[in-house]
């Protein structure tokens, strides 16, 4: 036994003594060469895993912005809701486009319903990204107009619903801003009424309060209110000019507001981003927080 033992060590020594070197050096460069595949196919499946999570990501974002194409809320023939507020109180909760009827309005309209901060918010402008003109005649600015089903759709609810609105009784008004750096700020009016059209929509409005400085009424300081104070000014358009200046605010300002001489606060005006040069002051404007020349990411005005 131990004879067969070693003439079987000598006879394996004797093979791998007799090996050629230059077949072990291809041996070796093969597993080199294999080994280094092996990783670049590692490394490549990895990239396909992270491909794959973005892909499922932004799928996911694609279905979220899906849900957000519609956000009209049939609640059926209940009952006729005057604003935003009954539809709160009547315990539904999710923001999103409710049908209403003021008490004096001749039809129902779809207005957004925020039912967030306290709840019960109608909305009547969004800006949110530029995606609507609201360089407008009298005629769109009365009846309305943008996007009445996107979530965050661009619109204006009309001159004449907004009078039916605030008609009914002593409405707040609150008016949300973010500009490109993320930050947010608010103005706070209380008392907010729009007249009717014969009265050219003139808006009045009560005391401030919020975060942004009081642009609206020339609160923030008392020698510039005979141009900046926006209270008891008539709507104007390009095609309509009810300022109190010289020249048609609203043609030099590109949108339709409630221009004085010709303002301080121009919620209504050209979607720039953020730092902006123009003839006019034309952009996205509320003086006390940004300045003339700086034009906000996002506006909601609500009440």
């Amino acid at each position: 036994m131990k004879i067969l033992v070693l003439f079987t060590f000598i006879l394996v020594n004797g093979l791998i003594m007799g090996i050629d070197t230059s077949t072990l050096q291809s041996c070796l460069q093969e597993q080199l060469r294999l080994q280094a595949q092996v990783r670049l196919l590692e490394h490549r499946v990895k990239q396909q895993q992270v491909k794959i999570v973005q892909l499922l990501q932004e799928r996911e974002i694609q279905y979220s912005d899906r849900g957000d194409e519609n956000s009209v809320i049939d609640l059926g023939e209940k009952r006729q809701y005057a604003d935003c507020a009954e539809i709160y109180n009547d315990g539904y909760k999710q923001s999103g486009f409710y049908k209403m009827k003021p008490l004096q309005s001749p039809s129902e309209f779809l207005a957004y319903c925020d039912m967030s901060e306290g709840g019960g918010w109608t909305v009547f402008q969004r800006r949110s990204d530029g995606s609507q003109n609201f360089d407008r005649v009298w005629a769109d600015y009365e009846q309305g107009f943008g996007n009445f089903v996107l979530r965050n759709g661009e619109y204006w609810l009309g001159n004449k619903n907004l009078h039916y609105l605030t008609s009914q009784g002593n409405y707040t008004l609150r008016i949300n801003l973010i500009d490109f750096e993320e930050e947010q700020r608010f103005a706070q009016y209380t008392n907010f009424r729009v007249a009717d059209g014969e009265s050219s929509y003139w808006m009045t409005c009560g005391e401030y309060s919020g975060t942004a400085g009081d642009s609206f009424t020339g609160g923030f300081h008392p020698e510039v209110k005979w141009w900046a104070d926006h209270r008891g000014m008539k709507f104007s358009t390009r095609d309509r000019d009810n300022d109190n200046y010289e020249g048609n605010c609203a043609e030099e300002d590109k949108s339709g507001w409630w221009f004085n001489r010709c303002h301080s606060a121009n919620l209504n005006g050209v979607y720039y981003k953020g730092p902006y040069t123009a003839k006019t002051d034309n952009g996205i404007v509320w003086y006390t927080w940004r300045g003339w020349w700086y034009s906000l990411k996002s506006v909601v005005m609500k009440v």
